[in-house]
């Protein structure tokens, strides 16, 4: 319906981008509205530097590991010494702090007061930024457990921009974790939709199924991620642990195994890893990763909730509550999904669980 050839020199991107936008749109007959229009128009940054570092960016922030998410800020930090007050590159390292921390790679309370500063920067050159906006709605989700808040700034983020994947993805895990499984189930598909071929909204497609104890219909969409991508350290965590839950033992140490690998020994990874060992009655395995991420933790931050998960799969049960007392105590993102997570199910007679959802607001 509409095709047309550009022979520009690369500086001349952003113009590019805008004028091909528009050029389709009246191909097609649409009828753009006043902020479509302005959207189109609207220029982040006009340094292709900044940009070409902005890009670089979100591609190593897409990979999801500790040198992933290293390198991204380093590519951000470029890209805003390039271009000061590009907000873009500011909620790209706002996001990398969110994972860093997610990850298990910095404690929250380093990590969080980064992203609000990152983001907080964003906003107050555009505060109808989405990608900024999705940043700090991920922080008040996972880190103030503001869950009402974090909806709220959801909700701008897509009236903002309603083509941005990552604001229906994470809008779709706070959803989740409230019980609101319908309206999460569509922002899950709504995100993919957006970006079929984004390897974590893929395996949290599954984790919405994995989540509802569907562990054959998460497998096949754990399996689909590894079809785009093999060498996608945290697709090996979440099916590693639906096979754990189907009994699939054998299969669950193998695929954890490649994930401590793919992963450079995340603490979640390998503590998933001695999980499955001890639930499979292999104790002394368990009991050696125990050891070792205890270790770490007098030369590196280690999740406290990964090393409550070994000692749930060793049915100790209270010092698996001295440790997720001690995740609660540094606001660990891990806890929102206590409630949803059937990796706790051992735990939820105990009156001590009870206590701890209130205390997170999970009640």
């Amino acid at each position: 319906m509409w095709s047309q050839e550009y022979d520009r020199e690369f500086k001349e991107v952003f113009a590019i981008q805008s004028n091909i936008a528009q050029r389709v749109a009246e191909a097609l007959k649409v009828q753009l509205r006043v902020g479509e229009k302005r959207q189109i128009e609207r220029q982040a940054t006009k340094n292709v530097e900044a940009y070409t570092w902005y890009l670089r960016g979100r591609y190593f922030q897409s990979r999801r590991t500790e040198e992933g998410l290293k390198t991204s800020i380093e590519y951000f930090e470029r890209a805003i010494e390039k271009d000061p007050f590009y907000a873009l590159a500011y909620s790209g390292l706002a996001d990398s702090y969110n994972l860093l921390a997610i990850y298990g790679y910095l404690p929250p309370k380093e990590a969080y007061p980064k992203v609000k500063m990152a983001a907080g920067t964003a906003l107050e050159m555009d505060d109808s930024l989405a990608e900024a906006l999705t940043s700090l709605a991920f922080t008040k989700h996972r880190f103030d457990w503001d869950w009402l808040g974090a909806e709220r700034e959801f909700k701008r983020a897509i009236r903002s921009n309603p083509s941005y994947a990552s604001a229906h993805h994470w809008y779709s895990l706070l959803l989740r974790q409230m019980g609101r499984t319908e309206e999460s189930f569509v922002a899950i598909k709504r995100a993919q939709e957006l970006d079929p071929l984004s390897l974590v909204i893929n395996t949290d497609l599954g984790t919405y199924f994995y989540y509802a104890r569907q562990y054959d219909q998460a497998i096949a969409y754990y399996q689909k991620t590894l079809e785009i991508s093999p060498d996608f350290a945290r697709v090996y965590l979440d099916l590693g642990t639906a096979y754990e839950q189907k009994g699939m033992y054998k299969e669950a140490i193998t695929t954890f195994q490649k994930g401590v690998l793919l992963s450079g020994g995340n603490s979640p990874m390998m503590a998933s890893l001695g999980h499955a060992y001890a639930v499979s009655g292999r104790r002394e395995e368990a009991q050696k990763i125990l050891q070792e991420l205890q270790h770490q933790t007098h030369q590196k931050y280690i999740v406290p909730y990964a090393i409550a998960l070994i000692y749930i799969g060793l049915n100790e049960k209270d010092l698996a509550f001295q440790w997720l007392e001690k995740a609660y105590e540094e606001r660990s993102g891990w806890l929102v999904f206590l409630e949803v997570n059937p990796l706790l199910d051992p735990l939820r007679s105990d009156p001590r669980f009870g206590e701890l959802l209130k205390k997170i607001g999970l009640e």
